[in-house]
């Protein structure tokens, strides 16, 4: 297990290599936007399945959205961020080069963790997924994480402190006012979908 400093991470992260680091939901493993492919070859991941977007806040996220679908955006973010929901929204036209969906949408999140929202300040966005081989349970706890991904750096300190272990609640954004809901997690928004 190769525990990192943040430094050392944004170097990594610089070079193309991916990091994993501790999220208020699950670990995650993380990427400059510009180098999504190297998570998809080292979780095995499908190609079809695209990765979140994370942000250390709002200001960050806000020029990957649509305009069709801002103002609910911003209604939610404001309400749910930081937290332990994604929004998969329309990109706008300027980002569509970020994008890893065939479809030109975008999963975007603000985790509820000191250490993400550090990283990603100095950063800036980081494409990411949950830090396990596809297809395979994930660890919490990054002496197991380095079991399955033992070639991907893990940011310290370590021990990590705790998080809940539940993936995040994803809704899709279909119109304005309208949602629907991809996956249950952790945050509960009734009444979106």
């Amino acid at each position: 297990m190769n525990i990192i400093n943040t430094e050392s991470a944004l170097d990594k992260l610089k070079s193309g290599l991916p990091i994993i680091f501790q999220t208020d939901t699950l670990p995650a493993i993380g990427c400059l936007p510009e180098f999504s492919q190297i998570i998809y070859d080292i979780k095995k991941r499908d190609s079809n399945k695209p990765l979140i977007l994370m942000g250390a806040e709002n200001e960050q996220l806000i020029d990957y959205v649509h305009e069709s679908a801002k103002e609910d955006y911003e209604n939610l973010a404001d309400k749910y961020w930081p937290g332990a929901l994604t929004m998969i929204i329309p990109v706008s036209e300027n980002k569509k080069s970020t994008v890893t969906s065939k479809n030109f949408t975008l999963g975007l999140r603000i985790p509820d963790s000191h250490i993400a929202q550090s990283l990603i300040k100095e950063t800036g966005p980081l494409l990411t997924s949950s830090a396990n081989i596809s297809g395979i349970r994930g660890s919490v706890s990054p002496e197991s994480i380095s079991l399955d991904l033992p070639s991907v750096d893990i940011l310290g300190p370590v021990p990590w402190g705790k998080c809940s272990g539940q993936a995040s609640t994803i809704i899709s954004w279909v119109k304005y006012g309208d949602w629907n809901l991809i996956r249950k997690g952790q945050v509960s928004i009734n009444g979106l979908y």
